[in-house]
């Protein structure tokens, strides 16, 4: 097949990977909006993966809520991509790129499948759940409408979890139209053994996410207190040299001072995805908090450095960490839970590498780039026969 996959916003840093793995069997082209004049119309994302740069709109970075005005553009530039080169199977990545390419395609018989992400009826869905900034949109009542329009044209909407599903099905999408295929991890990157951040001789707890109320960070520094002789390490927000400003920085570093604990609470700001395996392996325990986890990544990537993980009882944690096997799942904003679930396992070496172990088994068979890249080409295959038969 020649998989075209449309992301109008920004590639996650997950995208050059999954496009890798389904490359060894297929063609794969990623559209993305040209955001630097820099970029070439054309280039290689990774091995065996093109990258097409498409003008539409300024060649800067904007937030997804600054792509509307120019996704008629964005669409004009697929279509006439593709009318030279036809792709059999279009996957769209959030709801701008689904409105994109359903356009873009609506000639050519393509099917077209959708992955949202993250859905407008969310809470603080301005964020994603590793703190990576902005995600943003319209006003809550016009991109729900859009959303369903998209999940009702789209061929299939690829979930990620089953509480999405619940999601999809509520905002009116047909539950036959729906397949949950879990994001991916790199297991040759997120892995038990390999360079680690230098550390001291204090158990270590990291939490990664937005800084924002929402994403935890408050809930783990609370829990630090009743946690005698840890340190809190915070990776998220913006750049380290742009903590000063950000008022949620400020906002936790207050509390810590409140709480009696700055003193063992560091902040990162924004940590490089290629730099995150060495921060989780440096961890005793990871910690993310957020209150609606649409794919569950954090967990993931900490399970599969052997790490144990607490989380946040909602969202894709649910299908991700097994709890008191994997982890621990823990209600949001219960810092007194918490700190008895860090306790228990900081206490008890044999539980933290049973829990590291057990992590890192199921990221590598459940979660692995090649079984999700194998699901995703079923899911593909599906479309297409469909779309031959009717």
């Amino acid at each position: 097949m020649h998989i075209a996959i449309v992301s109008a916003h920004e590639l996650s840093p997950e995208t050059p990977a999954i496009a890798r793995e389904l490359s060894r069997g297929h063609r794969v082209t990623v559209y993305t909006r040209r955001y630097s004049p820099e970029l070439r119309d054309r280039g290689r994302l990774a091995p065996g993966v093109t990258v097409e740069h498409v003008p539409a709109g300024p060649a800067t970075r904007l937030p997804e809520s600054g792509l509307l005005p120019y996704l008629s553009d964005f669409s004009a530039g697929l279509q006439e991509r593709w009318d030279r080169e036809r792709p059999d199977v279009i996957h769209a990545h959030s709801w701008t790129s689904g409105l994109a390419a359903i356009a873009g395609a609506e000639r050519l018989g393509v099917p077209v499948t959708q992955t949202f992400h993250s859905l407008g009826g969310r809470d603080e869905e301005e964020e994603d759940e590793a703190g990576e900034g902005a995600r943003g949109g319209p006003d809550a009542g016009i991109r729900l409408r859009l959303e369903r329009a998209i999940g009702r044209r789209a061929n299939a909407v690829i979930a990620s979890c089953a509480g999405e599903e619940s999601e999809l099905i509520r905002l009116g999408v047909p539950r036959r139209n729906i397949a949950i295929v879990p994001g991916g991890v790199d297991v040759e990157r997120f892995r038990r053994h390999g360079p680690a951040f230098p550390r001291g001789e204090r158990p270590r707890l990291v939490h990664v996410g937005r800084l924002s109320p929402a994403g935890g960070a408050g809930t783990a520094i609370r829990a630090l207190e009743a946690v005698p002789g840890a340190e809190l390490v915070i990776a998220g927000g913006p750049a380290a040299g742009e903590l000063e400003s950000d008022p949620d920085h400020r906002r936790l570093r207050a509390l810590a001072e409140e709480v009696g604990v700055a003193d063992r609470v560091t902040f990162l700001g924004h940590v490089p995805y290629a730099a995150m395996p060495k921060l989780m392996r440096s961890a005793d325990i990871v910690i993310t908090l957020p209150q609606t986890v649409p794919t569950g990544m954090v967990a993931l990537e900490a399970m599969a450095c052997g790490v144990p993980v607490i989380a946040s009882a909602v969202g894709a944690h649910l299908d991700s960490v097994v709890d008191g096997v994997t982890g621990f799942l823990i209600p949001p904003r219960n810092p007194a839970a918490l700190a008895r679930r860090a306790r228990e396992v900081l206490g008890d070496p044999t539980l933290r590498t049973a829990l590291g172990y057990a992590g890192a088994d199921r990221a590598r068979s459940r979660y692995s780039l090649e079984r999700i890249g194998q699901e995703l080409v079923r899911v593909y295959e599906d479309v297409r026969a469909a779309r031959a038969c009717a």
